[in-house]
């Protein structure tokens, strides 16, 4: 997330490094930078390379340099966007994640401009990409996992998050791509050999579960890991599945799915205001967002923190894995 003065919504860097640092004790093993709930779209471009070299910086200097920092860089040109992947590299980003483009839905929003638009835009990265199908970002545009494979053939696309939700998609593209996923006895003895060939990438394919409600689910489906915003607020808890599932230790990784996705169910409805103010609550920083999102009340505050406290208090109890 990006933290703001609460007075004149000036960026709060030492917010950021606070909170990049935070994230990696408690055993994150990478960050984003620039995504949806990193407010982006209220940033200047001189801005978003700030926030993603400071998180960089941060990371550094605590020890982290092997936390590796994702930052998005979605315009709606290639160009553009090409130029953003430039300058999310030039800050010390290792990958980027990319949206398709959606201003233009009617002339832009089919398989072949959109092929033709990440293909592009992976030729003229210095960095490796990971997509991002999130419907609900770009006026409803939802890549089908026939899409994704096919783009995903490009070598410098080595990734993509699900923020749809659809595992049954999710599953395909991992299955095809042959995606990297944790070693668990739960999981198959052998996985199906990648039906898709990709040569030249510069590393095995990653399948990220976008939201944190369904962490467990995208380890099951032979997803690798998630990217979500719940993470921000509870990253033990998110950690704690994914341990619980690599140890083959199933119905305790359900409890905590259940505690996890009850309280991300929270946060999702409130939005970056809600999760900010739970940060807040929680870790006493976090502040609001910059305008025009609106600040929740006292009382709006006070509710949200409320009913995720059964799962705080889980992730409280939890220690930091570093």
């Amino acid at each position: 997330m990006t933290f703001f003065d609460p007075e004149t919504e000036d960026l709060d860097i030492p917010a950021i490094r606070r909170h990049a640092v935070r994230l990696a004790k408690a055993g994150l093993v990478g960050l984003i930078t620039m995504g949806s709930n990193g407010e982006a779209v209220h940033l200047t471009r001189a801005e978003r390379a700030t926030v993603t070299r400071e998180t960089r910086s941060a990371l550094d200097e605590a020890g982290f340099t092997n936390v590796p920092v994702i930052a998005g860089a979605s315009e709606n040109s290639i160009r553009g966007t090409i130029e953003l992947c430039k300058e999310v590299a030039e800050a010390g980003g290792e990958y980027t994640l990319i949206l398709p483009p959606s201003y233009y839905r009617g002339a832009v929003g089919n398989d072949e401009s959109i092929y033709e638009y990440f293909t592009a835009v992976a030729d003229g990265s210095p960095i490796p990409i990971i997509m991002y199908n999130y419907p609900g970002a770009v006026a409803g545009i939802d890549m089908d996992s026939d899409l994704i494979i096919r783009i995903s053939q490009h070598p410098n696309i080595v990734g993509t998050k699900f923020t749809c939700a659809n595992t049954g998609k999710l599953t395909r593209v991992a299955t095809a791509l042959g995606a990297i996923t944790p070693a668990s006895p739960l999981a198959p003895a052998q996985r199906a050999a990648p039906s898709v060939s990709k040569p030249d990438a510069k590393h095995q394919y990653v399948a990220f579960g976008g939201i944190a409600d369904f962490t467990l689910q995208t380890l099951i489906s032979g997803g690798s890991a998630i990217l979500a915003g719940g993470a921000n607020v509870m990253p033990r808890l998110c950690v704690r599945v994914f341990n619980l599932w690599s140890e083959g230790r199933l119905t305790e990784a359900i409890e905590a799915q259940q505690q996890l996705s009850a309280a991300d169910w929270v946060l999702t409805k409130s939005a970056i205001p809600g999760t900010k103010s739970a940060i807040q609550s929680y870790y006493g920083y976090g502040g609001y967002p910059r305008r025009p999102l609106a600040r929740l009340s006292e009382a709006q505050a006070k509710e949200v923190a409320d009913k995720i406290k059964s799962a705080m208090d889980v992730e409280l109890s939890l220690k930091d894995v570093a």
